[in-house]
């Protein structure tokens, strides 16, 4: 950083108020920091062409921006945690818009799929898949060359999608860079299917796609509740390379008597030293987020999410990238609360992880 800019940063810290109310006219949870100052940057991607029940994700980054100045800065175990530096850039309206118009299509699309591919419109579908295709692999494109100029220049990343397809541009630079690691997924779907409605880049789809990047070494999911047979099998089939800690297994465990803590060790001990954190909102409770995509009865508790995301943190473990998926704004600002929230979370806990910030751990 310039010495001009590395002091207008100093003047920042020295100056910022965390117990004051959020200035609109500041950064993400009314921070004062640029994207330039910033350690860790939030990267929002507003598309959500292929989902495939509620429309909405796309309007989730903006939602959650607006609703982080209601969030107070002090956490018991990151007292200091504002200091980080942690800003968001503005959302790129050309990726907006284009979401929208590919999702017109793919709407009509999946409509005329669901309604038993009438001959009659077969034509105008054809080359539908192969263009929200060639669409969906230029935007993991933009985002994997985004995402590493960042990274390149020693700043930590959170995707902030739209849906759960936004991040596999992220994962794609951090394959570039790393040559192994993790994916810890909290998730109410598996995301296992091929090419899901003929949608290779679909959300559905984001964790297939992953597994092709040989540096993923592991796939931990946690909270899963939807699955098809087909995924079902893929994992069996795996040879460990997947591992599904599925609702009901955590549900058991509860229902035993056994500790949360012992549970997260339990998968903990599933992952590599360098973990990448994918977390699609309907990996909580749908009370938590009544308006995502696709909500499950069942799922994490807020606080179960955040003791797991700390204990990885705690056992020595790298988180080296996140993303947070399927905040959709729904009827209430609801969901926007509960996903600003998380992101702070998520964001300063990668933070300390990555040595940018210290926690001081309650008992």
């Amino acid at each position: 950083m310039p010495q001009s800019a590395a002091s207008s940063l100093e003047k920042k810290l020295a100056q910022f108020d965390p117990n004051a109310l959020g200035d609109a006219a500041g950064g993400v949870y009314g921070l004062p920091f640029t994207v330039e100052e910033a350690q860790v940057v939030i990267v929002p991607v507003p598309w959500e062409v292929t989902v495939s029940y509620r429309a909405g994700t796309a309007d989730g980054p903006e939602a959650i921006r607006d609703a982080s100045l209601q969030v107070d800065l002090y956490d018991p175990d990151l007292p200091d945690a504002w200091r980080m530096g942690l800003a968001m850039e503005e959302s790129d309206e050309k990726v907006a818009a284009e979401s929208r118009e590919l999702r017109v299509l793919a709407a009509d699309y999946i409509g005329w799929l669901e309604a038993g591919q009438p001959a009659a419109d077969a034509k105008k579908f054809a080359g539908a898949t192969e263009k929200i295709g060639t669409r969906g692999k230029a935007l993991l494109e933009w985002l994997q060359q985004k995402v590493g100029a960042y990274l390149d220049a020693g700043k930590g990343v959170v995707v902030l999608g739209g849906d759960h397809s936004t991040p596999l541009g992220y994962m794609h630079a951090l394959a570039e860079r790393h040559e192994e690691f993790g994916i810890l997924q909290i998730d109410a779907h598996c995301d296992l299917r091929p090419a899901y409605e003929g949608f290779e880049y679909s959300h559905a789809s984001i964790m297939y796609n992953a597994l092709k990047l040989p540096q993923v070494k592991k796939l931990v999911q946690v909270g899963i509740r939807d699955l098809c047979q087909q995924e079902a099998e893929l994992v069996a089939q795996s040879g460990g390379r997947v591992v599904m800690f599925h609702n009901r297994f955590l549900s058991n465990e509860r229902f035993a008597k056994k500790s949360w803590k012992k549970v997260c060790g339990k998968i903990i001990a599933q992952l590599p030293p360098k973990v990448y954190l994918s977390f699609d909102i309907d990996g909580l409770d749908p009370k938590l987020c009544p308006g995502t995509g696709t909500p499950v009865p069942g799922g994490l508790e807020f606080e179960e999410a955040l003791y797991l995301i700390r204990s990885i943190v705690e056992s020595g473990r790298t988180i080296i990238g996140c993303d947070l998926n399927e905040v959709a704004p729904g009827d209430t600002e609801w969901n926007a609360i509960v996903g600003a929230r998380l992101l702070f979370q998520m964001a300063h806990w990668m933070g300390v992880s990555q040595g940018r910030l210290k926690a001081t751990v309650a008992e």
